[in-house]
């Protein structure tokens, strides 16, 4: 078995064993949800589903996003160099596939948290500080600042992410510190964000998810053929952004259902546009209400979001935060926001500068952390995530 010591002192990573769970059979990205072995009296064994690691493209993007997530932002030292971070990529890279098969990580001191991957997916991100310090021209920015922000420092920016996916919370916990352990020799831990969405069975994998202030979101995601275009450059890299956003709830209950969905531009209970009847409904912003007021307002959180190029769509993928709340009793909640994109400067910039010029849902949500990180492709067995950049 290949060793630590071995993978720090920049050796390739150690060739990799069969799947854990007989019977499981590892999906590819993108394609249909990981099938699951069956479990005594027919019901499928959810711990034991697997999200194929190696590919083109790196897991936990397109695929349906499992219930629970954890986000680990790291910063890097000033002493950090191209050498050190293709050492840190590869132990990375050889415990994350470990772990996405249910086998425990090099040196696990508590391997019996791992047999059960729950559809476990580990993805990489490079901040810009990454490539500056592999003496690199980094492929991605910091955001421009919006009017709308409050951004605190412990929620964002970050040399290096770590998104780890699971339908099962301790299978998360389990994974993020063991990667934490393998980052301690090169970077140190900015920030961890974690979030959680539906439990597996509560809705079929294609229901759009409420969050916790319980509107329907990500109904206008690019689905099927339409991710490709909008998410994957030709390398198989892609960029996200993660955007912290604290929900108002307080003041946000004192409004009425109809108030609600002015400032969302959906009905709250089928997700219809407020000009339609169905989740999936075109919005149609040139019909007027009973009143001779647009059924769709200006301000609307639809209406500025609004995307019509299928190409500049961005692939949403949030997760509901609910915090411990502050002395006074009031909830410290609200969605970390993760957006998909080939690029952020030609996506997501353009939409965000919309929702905050004119988003009435602004006065109810707001962003305190803020961080963008380029996506690096996926690697086969024996390669490691980022050799295209660091090799």
């Amino acid at each position: 078995m290949t060793s630590r010591r071995h993978l720090l002192t920049g050796a390739a990573a150690a060739g990799l064993g069969a799947a854990a769970g007989a019977g499981v059979v590892a999906a590819a990205h993108g394609d249909s949800p990981a099938r699951v072995a069956a479990a005594p009296g027919g019901q499928p064994a959810l711990g034991t589903a697997i999200v194929a690691f190696h590919g083109a493209r790196q897991a936990g993007v397109a695929e349906d996003p499992p219930a629970h997530a954890a986000f680990v932002a790291f910063t890097l030292p000033a002493t950090a160099d191209r050498r050190g971070l293709a050492r840190m990529m590869r132990l990375l890279t050889d415990d994350a596939a470990r772990l996405t098969r249910g086998e425990p990580a090099l040196g696990d001191t508590d391997a019996t948290l791992a047999p059960l991957p729950a559809r476990l997916t580990v993805t990489f991100g490079f901040g810009p500080g990454l490539y500056r310090a592999a003496g690199l021209r980094p492929p991605v920015a910091d955001l421009p600042a919006f009017r709308i922000d409050r951004l605190e420092q412990r929620w964002s920016g970050g040399d290096l992410l770590l998104q780890v996916c699971a339908d099962d919370p301790l299978t998360v916990a389990h994974t993020q510190r063991m990667l934490i352990k393998d980052t301690r020799p090169f970077a140190a831990v900015r920030w961890v964000q974690q979030g959680f969405r539906r439990s597996p069975g509560i809705h079929a994998p294609d229901h759009t998810q409420r969050n916790v202030m319980g509107q329907l979101d990500g109904t206008a995601n690019p689905r099927g053929a339409e991710i490709d275009p909008a998410v994957w450059n030709e390398d198989g890299s892609t960029t996200i952004v993660v955007r912290r956003m604290r929900a108002e709830i307080e003041k946000w209950d004192m409004l009425s259902v109809a108030d609600k969905e002015n400032a969302v531009g959906r009905r709250l209970d089928t997700g219809a546009p407020l000009s339609g009847t169905q989740e999936h409904d075109e919005p149609d912003f040139t019909k007027l209400d009973d009143s001779g007021l647009p059924a769709m307002p200006d301000f609307s959180h639809v209406t500025r979001a609004r995307v019509t190029d299928p190409a500049l769509k961005l692939l949403r993928r949030p997760y509901n935060y609910d915090g411990v709340p502050n002395a006074a009793g009031h909830p410290d909640a609200g969605l970390i926001f993760a957006s998909f994109q080939k690029d952020i400067a030609r996506q997501f910039v353009p939409v965000q500068q919309r929702l905050a010029d004119k988003d009435l849902l602004n006065e109810w949500i707001t962003p305190i952390g803020s961080a963008v990180f380029a996506v690096p492709p996926g690697c086969a067995e024996g390669g490691w995530i980022g050799e295209q950049v660091l090799g």
